[in-house]
């Protein structure tokens, strides 16, 4: 009995005890749970993947395209699409940025359309230290201005314009010229690629004589070239669409916008912007003049998803470079085909024309093309500077001459 009495009375001594340290367990497991931490590096994030460097502020008007020359200049363009564009070409010197080659030329004339820069999507430097200007006479996306979009090449020796290319024959009403891409080997001065990103008609590939003039276009409407009708882009968490008050959103459909060339110049690699695929297609194919639009199109290689870009750029080691405006990254195709990304950064709000300088960096522009207005309901999100970056790749460019 005795033995019981002991017993019993241990047992409520635990339980007696035990409840309130339970209980104080508990309350404090509790409190520590509700209490959030203040520390950001504490908590989860996503990660950042490489070295981006700023190397230059835009305070004023939108660049889209970058070029880098062999003694590193640097070029850029300002197309007209609504923002106040006192020059559509400039270099970057100084420290700020002038008309290049002068003001001038600048200060589109539509009595000399051939000779003024109406509204410039890209510039490039080809092996020849030559800068390529890319202007596609149309302002605001209109139709363009009849004999204004052309190719001129300005000698980075002298600053001078030493050669007008109008493309006449080869611009549609609704062509709208975007990118281009070079190789002085062929013929007796070379060939250009050029690529429609028409907004409101047919894409595809213009090809250039840039020892004639004459030109030509391949793959105007094929799939390979057009936007990819189930793409749905997403962008900062939002669809990206054209959004006008009172209206439902429609789809930005852009067809062939980036262009690359390959190191040994066999393959032009494309894509419109309005998909998540590269094409490439035998360089060769395209400059046969004989060859039917069948053999052409038979040609064209599916590569597969990259994501979605703006530009394209290649490098002199067999590499592929992709913008991923999804994703704010730079994403590198190696030469076995799988994607490697070299940059993912908060940073890089649509990253735009892309261009591989012999320091060994790939240079490119993050302009925020998705918070225009047009997307926006008319309300500009834009947020200035926009940035022009670089990220080290220890490769040069493709110099075809």
């Amino acid at each position: 009995m005795i033995t019981l009495l002991k017993a019993a009375k241990t047992i409520c001594l635990i339980a007696c005890l035990g409840a309130p340290m339970a209980a104080f367990g508990l309350e404090r497991e509790t409190a520590r749970m509700k209490t959030p931490s203040t520390a950001a590096e504490h908590l989860a994030s996503e990660r950042t993947i490489g070295k981006i460097e700023p190397v230059f502020e835009f305070h004023d008007a939108m660049p889209t395209g970058v070029s880098v020359s062999a003694d590193g200049r640097i070029f850029v363009n300002f197309p007209r699409w609504g923002d106040d564009v006192p020059f559509t070409v400039g270099e970057i010197r100084d420290g700020k940025v002038v008309p290049y080659p002068d003001a001038a030329i600048n200060e589109f004339d539509q009595a000399r359309p051939g000779d003024t820069l109406g509204s410039v999507q890209s510039v490039v430097v080809d092996a020849a230290h030559r800068l390529w200007i890319l202007d596609t006479a149309a302002p605001g996306f209109s139709t363009p201005v009849a004999g204004g979009a052309k190719l001129i090449a300005v000698d980075l020796k002298t600053n001078k314009v030493v050669k007008t290319i109008v493309l006449s024959s080869t611009i549609l009403p609704t062509t709208y010229i975007n990118d281009v891409r070079f190789d002085l080997r062929w013929g007796k001065a070379g060939v250009a690629f050029i690529t429609d990103s028409s907004i409101s008609g047919p894409g595809g590939i213009i090809v250039v004589d840039l020892d004639s003039g004459e030109s030509w276009r391949r793959l105007t409407g094929h799939k390979s070239s057009s936007p990819d009708p189930a793409f749905v882009p997403v962008v900062e968490g939002e669809r990206l669409a054209i959004r006008e008050k009172g209206k439902p959103p429609t789809p930005f459909a852009v067809a062939s916008d980036g262009i690359a060339i390959s190191a040994d110049g066999a393959t032009l690699y494309y894509c419109p912007l309005s998909s998540r695929h590269l094409y490439s297609i035998p360089t060769a194919r395209l400059l046969d003049r004989s060859a039917s639009e069948e053999a052409v199109a038979e040609a064209v290689v599916d590569l597969g998803e990259k994501g979605a870009s703006d530009g394209l750029e290649a490098d002199d080691r067999g590499r592929v470079y992709a913008g991923d405006y999804e994703r704010n990254s730079i994403r590198q195709r190696q030469t076995d085909g799988e994607w490697k990304t070299i940059a993912h950064d908060p940073r890089i709000l649509w990253p735009d024309t892309m261009s591989v300088a012999s320091d060994g960096y790939l240079y490119f522009t993050a302009n925020q093309l998705h918070r225009q207005a047009q997307f926006h309901e008319g309300q500009d999100l834009r947020v200035k500077p926009y940035t022009l970056f670089r990220v080290r790749i220890d490769a040069g460019p493709v110099l075809l001459k």
